[in-house]
């Protein structure tokens, strides 16, 4: 199973959907980009299309994935149909083949936007040999359960909290957001090993304004790692890093080098 604990390494270098600041996120170009940079493992979003294969993109919003080429709905479309707005998304199966070819020590952060078929998610990544180096996270405890049948072998980790509406991306809602999590901040610690457990996660996926020594201690008395998610600025890793967390996720994995050795 891939470690995501702290044992041979400081942390975990994670590169959000690739390296989303260097190219078109969920996309094999983003992955090479992230790779170049020298990530431990990618995270990428897993979508359902109606009638069609699963493939990565982080919403149902069209806007999104044809990278600002057109709106409307994801699940709706065929693959045909995307592909001529978005040429470069790639199925979950391609993504998987990436993994195997171009990538054999690369781990998989894979991000559920899907509440069914997890059997298929499942069975690919056993058909690509990938199961044990896959970390698969969500918020939804009934996913999370059915994943955990589906894939046994892949470790699970519990997305804290949730963020549906991908508010994390809207900066001119961070102040609103900030003061929220403000008062989450005391008992997250208290919080999440008890919903970790709840859904069988072994580690969790924590918003990097929730992290503090004492969140991060007690989730590792528990005996959880803490992935901590979307850290973009230099004081914010050098914050997490300092408080002991076991993988930083960021949009631009060039942040390790250029804060970290600077």
């Amino acid at each position: 199973m891939i470690d995501v604990g702290r044992e041979g390494r400081p942390y975990l270098r994670i590169g959000h959907r690739g390296a989303a600041t260097l190219a078109p996120e969920n996309t094999l170009d983003s992955f090479r980009a992230a790779i170049d940079v020298g990530v431990d493992m990618i995270e990428f979003d897993v979508l359902d299309l109606k009638g069609g294969p699963l493939v990565l993109a982080h919403s149902d919003n069209l806007d999104e994935v044809s990278h600002g080429a057109a709106s409307g709905r994801v699940r709706s479309k065929s693959l045909e149909a995307l592909r001529e707005l978005a040429p470069n998304l790639p199925t979950f199966d391609e993504a998987l083949a990436f993994f195997v070819d171009e990538a054999p020590e690369i781990g998989l952060h894979v991000d559920l936007k899907l509440n069914t078929r997890f059997d298929e998610l499942g069975a690919a990544l056993r058909r690509h040999g990938l199961e044990e180096r896959t970390v698969i996270s969500g918020f939804h405890a009934p996913s999370l359960r059915a994943v955990a049948r589906a894939a046994p072998h892949a470790r699970l980790g519990i997305t804290y909290p949730e963020d549906r509406l991908s508010i994390s991306r809207k900066p001119y809602l961070w102040p609103i957001v900030s003061l929220g999590l403000s008062g989450m901040r005391a008992s997250v610690g208290l919080r999440l090993p008890r919903i970790a457990r709840r859904v069988g996660a072994t580690a969790v996926m924590l918003e990097h304004r929730l992290v503090t020594e004492s969140s991060v201690a007690k989730c590792h008395a528990a005996g959880l790692p803490v992935l901590t998610w979307t850290v973009d600025e230099p004081e914010d890793l050098k914050r997490v890093v300092s408080a002991g967390v076991d993988g930083v996720i960021t949009n631009d994995p060039r942040i390790f080098v250029a804060t970290l050795t600077a």
